[in-house]
């Protein structure tokens, strides 16, 4: 209970996240944010957002070196400057690998502040630097793209910083080389009438009405912690026996030592997504699972992607957010499809 309350409330905090950035954005395209500017210590302002971004760069072992004076005023809003800020490091972290290195520094000159925040990241392609503050742009858009969003995040940096009356600069040397981006603020730019895992194991949720999963064994491939976690733990409190995997590289030679009666994907994931994994289950011979019942788990959504999902060699699909009861009927139907019965139907 305490993990499945901790899944709700991160994701959550999310989705509002999502929701909030979209409603900034409409704002601001309309000429409709205000801003409360006051005079205020920036270094203030990145310690705020230091704290939130902190806890993810723990985690991952990524070192943030902080340099701001100690004195560093500046008249802006301070809620708006620290979203920029929180922004900037949250983006740094997440396209920073394990070990890496995130800077933050502060510089002071005449009538005008620098913030400037770095990372060893994964860096940006000098193809896509004109277009890296346009919303909606992302320089990988495919459904192997190994992090999520909306691209609005940035567009709204710049928002914020051109409110200001500042300016804002991206600058990276390729992929695999980091980047830079530099933030110029005048310190009084605005006035005040301005506004494999193991098969998974643990506690489980009590079974909850449905059919029976009892027997079934069910190969989850998802690289999202939280929506593998909750296909596991739903199928699990059905009786079914789950094995987990964080990518589709590693399903292939799962499937073959497994030997699931279904295979649940996610369809974007990085490196190889579901559409190419169930081309390559598809190629292998019967006997070694090519012909193992799969359904297919996604945040997309049109006709176009349910076509392309049934066409490449899935029999069923589920959107997200998932149909807890609708998850559990598909795999059993699935299942009962591919047990060799005298009713069953080739798939």
């Amino acid at each position: 209970m305490d993990r499945a309350l901790a899944v709700i409330e991160r994701n959550a905090r999310a989705q509002a996240r999502i929701v909030e950035d979209v409603l900034d954005f409409s704002r601001m395209s309309m000429g409709k944010m205000r801003l409360s500017p006051q005079w205020l210590d920036l270094g203030e302002v990145v310690r705020g957002a230091l704290e939130s971004v902190r806890p993810a760069a723990d985690a991952r072992r990524i070192s943030i070196d902080v340099g701001v004076p100690s004195s560093c005023p500046i008249f802006g809003d301070p809620g708006r400057l620290q979203q920029v800020v929180w922004n900037l490091l949250a983006n740094a972290v997440k396209y920073t690998g394990s070990g890496g290195r995130v800077g933050v520094r502060a510089e002071v000159g005449e009538g005008f502040t620098n913030l400037t925040v770095s990372d060893t990241g994964h860096g940006i392609d000098p193809d896509f630097l004109p277009y890296v503050f346009e919303a909606f742009r992302q320089a990988n858009g495919s459904t192997t793209r190994r992090h999520g969003g909306l691209g609005l995040g940035l567009a709204i940096v710049r928002q914020i910083v051109d409110a200001h009356g500042g300016s804002i600069q991206a600058y990276s040397a390729g992929a695999g080389h980091g980047s830079t981006f530099t933030i110029k603020l005048p310190v009084d730019g605005i006035g005040p009438s301005e506004r494999p895992s193991a098969p998974h194991s643990g506690s489980v949720p009590p079974s909850m009405p449905g059919l029976p999963l009892e027997g079934l064994k069910v190969l989850v491939v998802d690289d999202d912690d939280d929506g593998r976690e909750l296909i596991a733990q739903v199928l699990s409190a059905h009786g079914a026996q789950v094995s987990m995997l964080t990518s589709g590289e590693r399903a292939l030679l799962e499937l073959e030592r497994f030997r699931p009666d279904v295979l649940v994907s996610d369809i974007a994931m990085p490196l190889l997504d579901g559409y190419e994994l169930i081309r390559l289950v598809r190629a292998l011979e019967p006997e070694r699972g090519g012909r193992t019942p799969a359904l297919a788990v996604t945040a997309h959504a049109g006709k176009e992607v349910v076509e392309r999902v049934l066409d490449s060699g899935f029999q069923r699909y589920a959107s997200k957010p998932l149909d807890i009861a609708g998850l559990v009927v598909h795999v059993s139907e699935l299942a009962r499809l591919w047990r060799p019965t005298a009713s069953a139907a080739p798939l």
